[in-house]
């Protein structure tokens, strides 16, 4: 695993079998192999520290300083700070496929396809729009939910103040989704990616001729995307070029991307 960034917290050493990553408020969450969860980094509110016997998890999500993980039988397991009840999962909550957090608000999707969210609703960001069905995928962003329908649409919540969770008229063909700090990403069928929302630093804007992109993760501000041949693309970002990633990174099979962090698993 490589990480790099302005606020960069280097992974533990040895840490290896990783197969996914999330980045929280200075902090980050690996899934290892074996269903076993790393944490490092800042640990305030205790949210770097896994439960102890933690051995099936199938999924991590950091928010700012809190962290949500599902295991294999389909319930959720969250801890850190729990000032807006984001760390408090609701009662009867089974049959879940998938998890995101950021900020302070947490969403669930269950096998059922529909979006179950909780924590931080200031801006509406946990409260998925009514009726929503048919979900195969979400994503958390600062204060702004997206959902990945089966058709391959696109379906926004939250706060809008820069357009990010208002997908462009016409999206179709996604296959993944990504949400930022103030901006959200989509990849299509074709290996393309649209984006949408806050683009002062450039983080919606994808490079000219990007059209094999495998995976996507959105920060604040910047853009990443894994290509198909396993090397990693940034767009938008830091004027430092901190968010750049280190020459000669290949093999990337996950990444995640965080405010002034970024993770990138090597096969």
């Amino acid at each position: 695993m490589v990480g790099w960034g302005a606020s960069s917290r280097p992974p533990p050493p040895g840490l290896s079998g990783v197969t996914a990553v999330s980045i929280g408020w200075g902090y980050a969450l690996a899934l290892k192999s074996d269903g076993t969860v790393v944490g490092w980094g800042r640990n305030d509110y205790g949210k770097a520290t896994p439960p102890v016997n933690l051995h099936d998890a199938t999924a991590v999500a950091a928010g700012w300083n809190h962290s949500l993980v599902l295991r294999k039988d389909g319930t959720v397991i969250s801890w850190g700070n729990n000032d807006h009840g984001q760390a408090d999962r609701p009662p009867a909550l089974f049959g879940v496929t998938a998890v995101a957090a950021r900020g302070d608000h947490s969403l669930a999707l269950k096998q059922d396809g529909t979006v179950i969210g909780w924590g931080d609703n200031n801006s509406g960001q946990a409260q998925p729009p009514s009726g929503l069905t048919g979900v195969t995928a979400i994503a958390a962003g600062s204060s702004h939910s997206l959902a990945l329908k089966g058709d391959g649409t696109v379906v926004g919540w939250g706060s809008n103040n820069s357009g990010q969770a208002q997908p462009p008229s016409g999206l179709t063909g996604v296959t993944a989704i990504a949400a930022g700090f103030g901006h959200s990403l989509a990849l299509k069928r074709d290996g393309t990616v649209v984006g949408w929302g806050d683009n002062s630093a450039g983080g919606t804007t994808p490079p000219p001729g990007l059209s094999d992109a495998t995976a996507i993760a959105a920060g604040c501000p910047h853009s990443m995307a894994i290509k198909a041949d396993g090397t990693l693309v940034s767009w938008g970002g830091r004027a430092d070029g901190a968010d750049i990633p280190p020459p000669g990174l290949t093999t990337v099979s996950a990444i995640a991307a965080g405010c002034g962090e970024n993770l990138a698993v090597r096969r």
